[in-house]
C-alpha cells in the first residue's frame, strides 16, 4: 500500500527554516494538544481561534496568501484536464500525488514557498511574528492539509466543487460563484488589523466538527463572519443574528 503524500511538508519546512525553534516547538505542542479551537480555510485566508493552556480567552490568528485569479486557475485546470489521469483522480475526490509539482512548474505553487509569500496577523500583543498562536495555526493547518489536500486549492481561491466542475468533460465550464479575487498586497495586508473580540471564547464559535487527528479543526459556513469586524446596524451588532443564516446555507 502506497503511503499518502505529506502535502504540508514543504510548508512546514519553510516555517521551520525561520530558525525560531522555541516558539515553533510551543506552537506544535499547542496544536497537538487541541488548543487550536477552530480553523477555517477560505480564499486567500486561514483563520484560527487559538487559546493557550494558560489563557482565558482565544486569540484570532490569520495567515494570508495571494488567491489566484480566473486566468491563473484556467492555466492550472487546462493542464490538469489535458492529462486523463489528473482528471480521473480529481473527479473521484483524490488529489493527484504530483499536483503540487505541476502547479509549481506553471509558476503557480499551491502552498507558499517563502515567508514573503504570506502575511500573518494575530490579536495577541506579542510583537514577534510568528507568535505562538500563529505557530500553532501553522501546524494545525499542516495537519488539516494532510487530511484534506483540497484545502490547498481552497486557500488559493478555488473550491473543490468549482475545480471538479471545470474538469468534467461532459459539462460546460461552470461560471465562478465569486468574482476573481483582487490582487493582494501582502506587505500592507494587515495595515489595519481588526481588534480582538473582548472576552471571545472558542465556545462561542458554534458547533465544532473535528477532523480526525486534530481536535477542533473545522470548516464552517459562517467562517466569513469571524473574519469581519462587528457588523453594526442602528447601533446593534447583528453578527449573532446572521450566524444561523450562514450555517443554514452551508453544506
Amino acid at each position: 500500500m502506497t503511503d499518502e503524500p505529506r502535502w504540508s511538508e514543504p510548508f512546514v519546512a519553510m516555517i521551520e527554516s525561520l530558525g525560531m525553534g522555541p516558539r515553533l516547538a510551543r506552537g506544535r505542542r499547542d496544536a497537538r494538544a487541541g488548543h487550536v479551537r477552530s480553523l477555517t480555510i477560505n480564499s486567500s485566508l486561514v483563520v484560527a481561534q487559538v487559546r493557550g493552556p494558560e489563557e482565558t480567552v482565544a486569540h484570532r490568528a490569520r495567515i494570508a496568501v495571494r488567491a489566484y485569479g480566473a486566468a491563473e486557475w484556467a492555466r492550472i485546470e487546462d493542464h490538469l484536464a489535458a492529462e486523463a489521469r489528473y482528471a480521473a483522480d480529481l473527479l473521484v475526490g483524490r488529489m493527484p500525488a504530483d499536483i503540487a509539482r505541476v502547479c509549481a512548474a506553471l509558476g503557480l505553487p499551491l502552498l507558499p514557498e517563502s515567508i514573503g509569500d504570506i502575511a500573518m496577523d494575530c490579536t495577541c500583543d506579542d510583537p514577534v511574528r510568528p507568535c505562538p498562536h500563529l505557530a500553532a495555526t501553522c501546524y494545525a493547518l499542516a495537519a488539516s492539509l494532510d487530511t484534506d489536500p483540497f484545502g490547498m486549492v481552497a486557500w488559493r481561491g478555488r473550491s473543490r466543487e468549482e475545480l471538479l466542475a471545470r474538469l468534467r468533460p461532459a459539462a460546460p465550464a461552470a461560471p465562478s460563484s465569486t468574482p476573481s479575487p483582487a490582487a493582494v498586497d501582502l506587505a500592507s495586508f494587515w495595515d489595519a488589523p481588526p481588534p480582538a473580540a473582548p472576552g471571545a471564547d472558542a465556545g462561542a464559535l458554534g458547533v465544532q466538527v473535528a477532523i480526525v487527528g486534530l481536535p477542533g479543526v473545522v470548516r464552517r459556513p459562517d467562517a466569513l463572519l469571524d473574519e469581519l469586524g462587528p457588523l453594526v446596524v442602528d447601533g446593534a451588532d447583528i453578527t449573532g443574528l446572521l450566524r444561523p443564516l450562514y450555517r443554514r446555507l452551508g453544506p
